[in-house]
């Protein structure tokens, strides 16, 4: 079975109102997930508009990222008010955790992004952190959301950071599946690889015109912003588990075990990884256009003011043998890395973290 999409996407201007008579029709007494105060006035529109049309609508905040307590939490709540569906409204974390919990309830979930930061709106998978944040690993869900609704509205209200964030995010489709998945004699994969690749291009395209333009009769925005929330998940579908994630997912992962003052977005820290991935095709796969992509990279993350380094992650790699820690969990069993079509030992990753921060480091 590949889940592929949602069964109803709503996309544009107004589609939150647009998307009223179906959600009505999928649910009586929602739960509305949500988590950050810069929310909080969507949030409350959400269930305003809800009980004008009588619903009977409760709503729950997460405290920390998509982890088990809040998990468990939430779920109490959704049974002690019985509550038919889950409406989760926000960021990554917050849709991940709402796809989660619904399904583990086997209860429709409806997803509202509130920002371009990442297609966690579409997809059938949610990654699991502590509540310190640290990754634990991603859960495979039994489908796509029943409703997917994509109000440009509300994506507008989001700091550009998480727009940033979001291309990064989107990028690293075409850098991760293009050297994983290329080989595989599968016509839907190809078709994926293929779509990433368009992907790429339109981001590169339009990234920094829509980071730094108006929303209002803005096609680089709006193209982009679809293109991180959207196309991205469909990539994902698509390709299914065979159009895989790799070592710029697997770095992210391991960087997130290093606890720091300031939080960064998933895409921020994917961003760092995807340059660290071209560096071992470059060192590991004799990727002899590496160097160039890493600098085309470079300066489209420099435009949109997205962190290059792991130490501008506030991270020093040479000090509490942080190196060693990223390079131990980037390379532990199971990890994303492994997909890579040649062999990454530990030595390997410190070698290229090393150098890479020796040469840009800012602490």
């Amino acid at each position: 079975m590949q889940s592929i999409s949602p069964g109803i996407v709503f996309r544009g201007n107004n589609a939150w109102e647009k998307s009223l008579s179906q959600i009505t029709k999928l649910t009586k007494s929602p739960l509305i997930l949500g988590r950050g105060v810069h929310t909080n006035s969507l949030r409350n529109k959400i269930l305003i508009d809800l009980k004008n049309h009588n619903l009977s609508v409760n709503s729950a905040n997460l405290e920390f990222d998509c982890c088990y307590e809040d998990i468990s939490r939430v779920k109490n709540i959704i049974l002690k008010n019985n509550n038919d569906s889950v409406i989760a409204a926000g960021g990554g974390k917050v849709l991940d955790s709402g796809k989660y919990i619904a399904d583990s309830l086997n209860i429709p979930i409806i997803t509202v992004p509130l920002s371009a930061s990442t297609c966690a709106g579409w997809t059938a998978l949610s990654n699991i952190y502590t509540k310190d944040g640290q990754f634990i690993k991603d859960v495979t869900l039994g489908s796509c959301p029943e409703i997917l609704v994509y109000d440009h509205k509300f994506i507008q209200t989001a700091p550009s950071r998480t727009l940033a964030s979001g291309i990064a995010d989107a990028l690293a489709k075409w850098y991760e599946s293009s050297i994983t998945s290329s080989t595989l004699d599968d016509g839907l994969v190809q078709q994926a690889i293929q779509i990433s690749r368009v992907l790429r291009d339109q981001l590169l395209i339009n990234g920094e015109k829509a980071f730094k333009g108006q929303y209002e009769n803005n096609p680089s925005w709006r193209n982009t912003i679809e293109a991180c929330g959207l196309t991205a998940g469909l990539v994902g579908g698509i390709g299914g588990e065979k159009c895989r994630t790799a070592a710029a997912h697997a770095i992210h992962n391991a960087i997130t075990q290093i606890i720091t003052p300031n939080k960064f977005l998933h895409g921020e820290i994917v961003g760092v990884g995807l340059l660290l991935q071209l560096r071992l095709e470059e060192m590991k796969n004799n990727n002899k256009l590496a160097d160039q992509l890493i600098k085309q990279l470079f300066v489209l993350m420099q435009e949109l003011n997205l962190p290059t380094t792991i130490a501008e992650l506030g991270i020093n790699v040479f000090e509490n043998n942080n190196l060693e820690k990223i390079a131990d969990f980037t390379c532990r069993d199971k990890s994303e890395i492994h997909f890579l079509p040649f062999e990454i030992y530990k030595r390997d990753l410190v070698e290229v973290i090393a150098n890479f921060e020796q040469q840009k480091i800012k602490i």
